[in-house]
């Protein structure tokens, strides 16, 4: 399976940083030869043109959205749909970002809503999932991932499922320093792995499942050796071009 690494670049970078840190990235991707992975890149809305424009010419890079609302269009001041970011040439998107669920009130249904309707239309979804710290003291990590998976991925199409990826971001190591250890690494994916072959059959076996919280060039490595880690979903390591890179070479 193609080793998936993300770049979530949040709310930071102006139009002029993410171009230079994609201009840096395309060089240095340039020099290597790395068969067997796909770089994918989150910019900010405004950031999207200039990051599309630098990647144009290389294949193994996509951009996609960090958000969208799951409508054609209509009165949602604020939001942006899958049909304006279509038409600048955007065909990923995340959804259910343990920041969009905890901090912006986004519910275990609006994500289901929002992961089926970019299925549909055509788009590749990274969906997130994740317990917080609290959720997985009290011993409902298995709880938490079943119920997350199990809203999103219910009666999906299955000609969507080539396009889906999974990614698990435990909520209490993202943005903190601190890193699930390959213990509860691989405790965590492989309840994703079951539920999702549960949900999807055999097809589940080749949905992607990607480790993010707190990745860095120094982690990479381990995190990728472990059972069902298909990729990475990067954070603050990846608003450096050099240190993305590390990561990407892993």
């Amino acid at each position: 399976m193609q080793k998936i690494i993300a770049a979530n670049w949040k709310m930071y970078k102006s139009r002029q940083e993410a171009r230079k840190t994609a201009v840096d990235l395309r060089g240095m991707l340039a020099a290597e030869d790395l068969p067997g992975k796909r770089v994918v890149i989150f910019p900010s809305f405004t950031n999207i043109p200039d990051v599309l424009d630098v990647f144009a010419a290389t294949p193994c890079v996509a951009v996609g959205a960090q958000n969208f609302y799951p409508a054609s269009e209509g009165a949602y001041t604020g939001e942006i749909s899958l049909a304006m970011l279509g038409d600048m040439g955007v065909s990923q998107v995340l959804a259910g970002h343990s920041e969009r669920r905890h901090l912006l009130g986004e519910t275990d249904e609006f994500v289901a809503r929002k992961t089926s309707f970019a299925l549909n239309q055509g788009f590749s979804v990274m969906l997130c999932i994740g317990e917080t710290l609290a959720e997985r003291e009290a011993g409902d990590l298995v709880r938490i991932l079943s119920r997350q998976t199990g809203s999103a991925l219910a009666d999906l199409p299955e000609d969507c499922l080539a396009r889906l990826s999974v990614a698990y971001e435990p909520v209490w190591a993202i943005g903190t320093g601190k890193v699930a250890g390959p213990a509860e690494v691989l405790e965590a994916h492989a309840a994703v792995r079951s539920r999702v072959v549960r949900i999807l059959g055999d097809a589940g076996r080749n949905v992607p499942i990607l480790y993010g919280g707190s990745v860095k060039p120094d982690n990479a490595v381990t995190l990728l050796e472990l059972d069902n880690v298909d990729g990475l979903l990067v954070g603050g390591a990846s608003l450096n071009a050099e240190s993305f890179m590390q990561i990407v070479r892993a």
